[in-house]
């Protein structure tokens, strides 16, 4: 993977955390980051009036957020422009958006920061336990996220070069799966749909590393509709809601809906974690 490819799918995982904290508490703005270089740049903004926040980049010691990430906790304020807590480097920014509340998330992997997602509103909201553990268990969300990332990257760094190989492979062979679901979708004649499935499940098994469970543990068993894999087969891909409903013939709300329920299945926060999910449950390659 390219860092370019990298950076973009970093900013999907937040851009997905920032929707899904302003559906989980009160607050109308969402946005947040993660640490590049040694700041955060918030790289996504959900119900924003104006295009103050723009922009923004937060230095861990510095500001609401900063004070969230040295502590390694969530930190609220109800009143940001008088608050004597915290540095005022970014009034600029959070006072340009009018906002008067502000709390800050530290998205924390292994005991060190790596990000922070904020929820804010313009008036004072009191009572932030009912909305800070919403908030936390999407910031540790994506901090599972990231960690599972850090180690599929350690693991290629360490990896001899054939198995580097065998990564692109697989990423072929998920392409593949994907491109062999888009044409089963419109197929009608059922013996030529059995005959794909059974290539689809041949596919499965060439990259089926789900480690088996002793037999004393008990498997739950997710299943997904075929509309659901098909929308996740090229949700796997990185692509768009609208770009698989041009795939799949479908509209993007109807997709937007296949993902909801498949993530709703894999009690999965984001479209990212139901795609690992299922690739560990060996719904997808």
């Amino acid at each position: 993977m390219s860092a370019a490819q990298e950076t973009g799918s970093d900013n999907d995982l937040v851009a997905d955390a920032v929707r899904e904290l302003a559906r989980k508490t009160r607050f109308p703005v969402t946005f947040g980051g993660l640490i590049e270089d040694g700041v955060v740049s918030v790289t996504s903004i959900v119900g924003n009036r104006t295009h103050a926040l723009d922009g923004l980049k937060v230095h861990p010691d510095r500001g609401l957020g900063g004070r969230a990430m040295m502590e390694l906790r969530p930190r609220m304020t109800s009143d940001y422009r008088t608050s004597p807590h915290i540095t005022h480097d970014y009034d600029v920014f959070v006072l340009g958006e009018g906002l008067r509340t502000l709390l800050a998330i530290p998205i924390v992997v292994d005991g060190r920061p790596r990000g922070v997602l904020y929820a804010g509103a313009w008036e004072a909201v009191g009572n932030a336990g009912i909305t800070t553990a919403p908030a936390m268990e999407v910031a540790q969300s994506v901090a599972t996220e990231l960690r599972i990332r850090d180690e599929v990257a350690r693991r290629l760094r360490t990896a001899p070069e054939q198995a580097i190989l065998q990564a692109t492979q697989r990423e072929q062979l998920r392409e593949t799966y994907a491109e062999l679901r888009t044409i089963a979708s419109t197929v009608t004649d059922d013996s030529l749909r059995q005959r794909l499935s059974a290539l689809e499940e041949r596919l499965l098994s060439i990259t089926d590393e789900r480690p088996a469970a002793p037999p004393t543990t008990p498997v739950a068993v997710t299943h997904l509709s075929r509309r659901e894999v098909d929308v996740l087969a090229c949700a796997a891909l990185g692509s768009t809601n609208a770009e698989i409903g041009a795939e799949l013939g479908l509209r993007e709300g109807t997709v937007k809906a296949y993902v909801r329920a498949a993530m709703s299945k894999l009690d999965a926060s984001t479209r990212h974690a139901a795609v690992a999910r299922a690739r560990r449950l060996g719904l997808l390659p």
